[in-house]
Formats: structure tokens, C-alpha cells, sequence
């Protein structure tokens, strides 16, 4: 017998957290970063066979004030980096990132000193989309997960603890579990 038992129908009960996700994700506003092949794909998103303007992204803004996700879209080269890291920076909180192409999420077949080998080694990539280039399907498909997780994320001082967390396991993932005993001879 709980309090919804009690309440009049039509009332909808829901916390702040949740409240605050299904505002988030319904307004995302996402900073275009077209550098490749990739982009003509995001583009053609926007256009009215996909039209991204379903999901609440209707506005491609170029400033990354306005901005809470970015769409790293192509291959990222070595002068570009910079630049791209500064975009994020200046982005205000909370902020996403999606890694379009497999440029973006690994380099793809561009394998040397020019081109930057995985957009996550300037910035976060909270998700991964492949594809040489990806198809606005797949695109759309990301950008629903990537809601999803947006949702779901805690506020506040919850969302701290869950970043510590997350790092943590990430740390845990990386460093391989060496044991002492065998690194020293003993």
C-alpha cells in the first residue's frame, strides 16, 4: 500500500533527478564539429528526410556556449586537436561528446604522425559511433542511447560520486594488476 494507492488519477509522481534527465535530453543543443566525410553525413541528419528537430537538436549552433554535446565528426588532425579541446572548454556543464566515424573513435585507416588516433585523447567521448562514414540512422541511434544515459544521470553531489566512481573503474579496467612479489623477484 503505497502513496500511489492514495493520489487521484492522473497524478504523476517523479523526483527532480528524473525530472531534470527528461529535460536534458529533450533539449540538447549540439556544436557541430564536421571535419571529414562524417560531416556531410550529420548534415544530412538535419535535413528533413531525418530530421534531428524530433529529438529536441533542431539547433546546430557553431558556439560552443550554447552547446551541452559535441559531435566530433571525422578524422582529427594533430594542428586541429587544439582547437577541438578549446571548443570543449569553453562549453558550459554538463557536456557530451560523440565520436562520429571511425576516424573520430580510432583514427581510422589514417595511421600516422598527422592525424590523432582516437578523438578520446583530447576530450571524453561519452559514445562511439563507426562507420566509414556512419549512416544518419546510426547517428540517430547514438544519439538515443546517448539520451538514455543522459536521463539517467544523477544531480548534484549523487553525480560527483558516480564521476568517482566511473573513474575509478576505468583506472581499475587500464592498469594491469601486477604482483609485487613477482615485479621484485621474492
Amino acid at each position: 500500500m503505497g502513496i500511489e494507492e492514495k493520489l487521484p488519477s492522473g497524478i504523476m509522481l517523479t523526483t527532480v533527478e528524473q525530472a531534470a534527465g527528461l529535460m536534458r535530453k529533450s533539449s540538447m543543443w549540439p556544436a557541430t564539429f564536421g571535419l571529414a566525410c562524417c560531416a556531410i553525413e550529420m548534415m544530412s541528419a538535419g535535413g528533413p528526410h531525418y530530421d534531428v528537430a524530433r529529438y529536441g537538436m533542431e539547433k546546430f549552433g557553431a558556439t560552443p556556449r550554447q552547446a551541452d554535446l559535441m559531435v566530433v565528426a571525422g578524422r582529427v588532425s594533430q594542428k586541429m586537436a587544439p582547437v577541438l579541446r578549446q571548443i570543449y572548454d569553453q562549453m558550459p556543464e554538463p557536456k557530451w561528446v560523440i565520436a562520429m566515424g571511425v576516424c573520430a573513435s580510432s583514427g581510422g585507416m589514417f595511421n600516422n604522425y598527422a592525424i590523432v588516433q582516437g578523438v578520446d585523447h583530447i576530450v571524453p567521448v561519452d559514445m562511439y559511433l563507426p562507420g566509414c562514414p556512419p549512416r544518419p540512422e546510426m547517428f540517430f541511434d547514438a544519439v538515443l542511447k546517448l539520451h538514455d544515459k543522459v536521463q539517467h544521470e544523477k544531480l548534484g553531489a549523487h553525480r560527483k560520486r558516480e564521476i568517482e566512481e566511473e573513474e575509478e573503474r576505468r583506472l581499475r579496467r587500464e592498469l594491469p594488476l601486477v604482483d609485487v612479489s613477482e615485479v621484485s623477484g621474492r
